[in-house]
């Protein structure tokens, strides 16, 4: 009996070492091709999107919940390239007659959560929706929701935004949650920013909650 123990030894041995490599290989290999993964992820929602595009802030009050649409990015789109940002409403508003949204010169209130494309989270104040959340967005789900122990920030739409969220921003009234995602030349670029590596799109749950007057 205790030979046939000491036979199985070196098995076992490489058994646990093998276990071990695939788990080293999987961690450094986290982030591997991050610029064509990052891109792709961009591509399927642009794919899902197809040519619903929004010129103004007035062209999305028709779009239902749920629906995906396309804002060109006028700051970073070149005489080559032109870049897309791709929201979806969570939960839109019932009349938008009066409702108001954030100039380029005003700051604006939000709830936020954002994450990578693999759905790690690298910022927010409150635990909402992100990237691989596509097909589950629900306005009534509480626990996806600001709640009384989170508060919202104040982001000057002219000041150290990426371009992204400088356009969406201007785009969404009060009261509206949108989900965004952006793609790496309309975020930080190709170059990594704290925990953000380099060709990151990100994904966003923004709820506007409000315009900040300057008295305020």
């Amino acid at each position: 009996m205790k030979k046939s123990i000491f036979c199985l030894l070196p098995f076992l041995l490489f058994v646990v070492g093998a276990m071990v490599s695939c788990e080293e290989v999987e961690e450094v290999g986290e982030y591997d091709n991050w610029r064509e993964r990052n891109e792709a992820f961009i591509d399927s929602i642009r794919r899902e999107t197809g040519e619903v595009y929004v010129a103004t802030s007035d062209d999305h009050h028709q779009l239902e919940e749920g629906q995906l649409f396309a804002i060109r990015d006028f700051f970073s789109s070149t005489n080559k390239n032109d870049y897309y940002i791709y929201c979806k409403k969570i939960k839109g508003l019932d009349d938008y007659t009066h409702a108001r949204r954030p100039l380029f010169t005003e700051t604006a209130s939000v709830y936020y959560y954002g994450t990578l494309i693999n759905g790690v989270s690298f910022d927010g104040n409150f635990s909402g929706y992100g990237a691989a959340d596509q097909g589950f967005l629900d306005k009534d789900d509480e626990e996806k929701a600001p709640t009384d122990f989170d508060s919202p920030n104040e982001f000057a739409i002219n000041g150290s935004l990426i371009n992204g969220w400088r356009i969406v921003l201007q785009y969404m009234y009060v009261g509206e949650r949108w989900m965004v995602y952006i793609p790496w030349q309309s975020a930080y670029g190709s170059s990594s920013t704290g925990s953000i590596p380099g060709y990151s799109a990100l994904a966003f749950d923004i709820r506007l909650e409000d315009v900040v007057d300057d008295e305020d």
